[in-house]
C-alpha cells in the first residue's frame, strides 16, 4: 500500500490552529492520529514541515498531509470461536464470554478477543496507524456480554466520539449480595487508582479521580441477593463493581471488591453487558444489540428462585 496524500487550502478569513483545521477537513481521522502525523513531520504548511499542532494558519495557506499505510503489528490471529451478534463493513459486535481478556496485556499475550478477531478477519484495516482491531471500549475479563470493535479508522473515530459524548446507552445485569439502600437510584462517585494496590481501582475524593455516574433499578429481590439493572453513564474501569460495593451490595463472585468467598457457586462475577444502543457510522437510526445471559448465570438465578419457592 502507498501513502495517502491530501492537499488542502485554508480559505477562512481569520487564522485557525492547524490541528483544528485538519480535524474539520479530515473527519475520518482522529485528532490524536492527525497530531501524531504533525509530530512525525508528515504535514507540510506552504511546503515546510509544520512546527506544531497549534501552528496558526493564515488565509490561502496550503496544507499537505501524508498518511502512511498501517504499520504491521506483531499480533498473530488465533482460531478462537467468536459469537458475532452483528457485523458490517465498519464494525463487529461480539458477545464476549467470561474469562476472555479483551486485548493483550502483561500475562495475557495470547487468547484475547483481539487475537480472535484477527484470526477471524486477518485483513482488518489499521486502526490508529497499526494493523489491529479497533478496541473502542472494554469489558473486564470475567464480565460477559456485548463489546463493539471498529474495522477501520473512520469507524473507530466515529465510535470513540459516540462513547465520549455519552450517546451510547449501555445496560448491564448484576446480581449482588444484599440489597442497595433504595430499590432504584443514581450513584455519582469518582474513580481513580487505589494508592495501596496499583492493580485495583477505588472510590476517591472529587478532583483526585475521574467522574463516574451510574443509574440502577431493582429487577428481582431474594432473601440475601438482589438482581439489578445498571446503566453506566460514564465508562470508568470497574465502575459498576465499585459503585455496587460502595452501595453496600457488592457483586456476587467479585473477589476483589466483594466477598473473598462467593455466596453462590460461581467461577466468575455475576455481571453481564446485556444491551448496547448506538448510532453506527453512516446510519440515521440507532441500533440496539442484545446478548442473553450466559448459561451459568441463568442457572444461578434458577437455583435462587427454586430455593425461595421451597422455603
Amino acid at each position: 500500500m502507498s501513502d495517502s496524500i491530501f492537499t488542502l487550502r485554508f480559505q477562512k478569513p481569520d487564522e485557525e490552529r492547524l490541528d483544528h483545521f485538519l480535524v474539520e477537513s479530515l473527519p475520518d481521522y482522529s485528532r490524536a492520529r492527525l497530531q501524531a502525523l504533525i509530530k512525525a513531520g508528515l504535514v507540510l504548511v506552504n511546503g515546510a514541515p509544520a512546527k506544531k499542532s497549534g501552528q496558526m494558519l493564515g488565509p490561502g495557506s496550503v496544507v499537505e498531509v501524508r498518511i502512511p499505510p498501517p504499520v504491521p503489528s506483531n499480533l498473530v490471529g488465533e482460531n478462537i470461536p467468536l459469537d458475532i451478534i452483528f457485523e458490517n463493513e465498519d464494525v463487529i459486535v461480539v458477545n464476549k464470554p467470561a474469562g476472555m481478556v479483551v486485548h493483550p496485556a502483561a500475562g495475557h499475550d495470547t487468547g484475547t478477543l483481539v487475537h480472535a478477531v484477527l484470526g477471524y478477519e486477518p485483513d482488518i484495516e489499521g486502526i490508529g496507524g497499526e494493523e489491529r482491531p479497533g478496541v473502542v471500549h472494554r469489558l473486564d475479563k470475567d464480565t460477559s456480554g456485548l463489546i463493539l470493535l471498529a474495522k477501520n479508522d473512520k469507524a473507530h473515530h466515529w465510535l470513540q466520539d459516540q462513547f465520549r459524548l455519552r450517546k451510547v446507552e449501555k445496560t448491564y445485569i448484576a446480581l449482588v449480595d444484599g440489597k442497595p439502600p433504595t430499590p432504584s437510584g443514581r450513584v455519582e462517585a469518582s474513580i481513580g487508582r487505589d494508592p495501596s494496590h496499583r492493580k485495583k481501582m477505588a472510590i476517591v475524593s472529587e478532583g483526585k479521580g475521574r467522574q463516574a455516574v451510574s443509574e440502577y433499578k431493582t429487577l428481582e429481590s431474594f432473601p440475601q441477593h438482589t438482581l439489578l439493572e445498571f446503566h453506566p453513564l460514564t465508562g470508568r474501569t470497574h465502575q459498576i463493581r465499585l459503585h455496587c460495593a460502595m452501595l453496600g451490595c457488592p457483586i456476587v463472585g467479585d473477589k476483589i471488591y466483594g466477598r473473598k468467598k462467593p455466596s453462590l457457586a460461581l467461577d466468575r462475577h455475576f455481571l453481564h453487558a446485556q444491551k448496547l444502543k448506538i448510532l453506527l457510522p453512516d446510519e440515521k437510526q440507532a441500533r440496539t444489540f442484545e446478548a442473553p445471559l450466559p448459561d451459568e448465570l441463568v442457572h444461578a438465578l434458577a437455583d435462587l428462585r427454586n430455593s425461595v419457592a421451597h422455603e
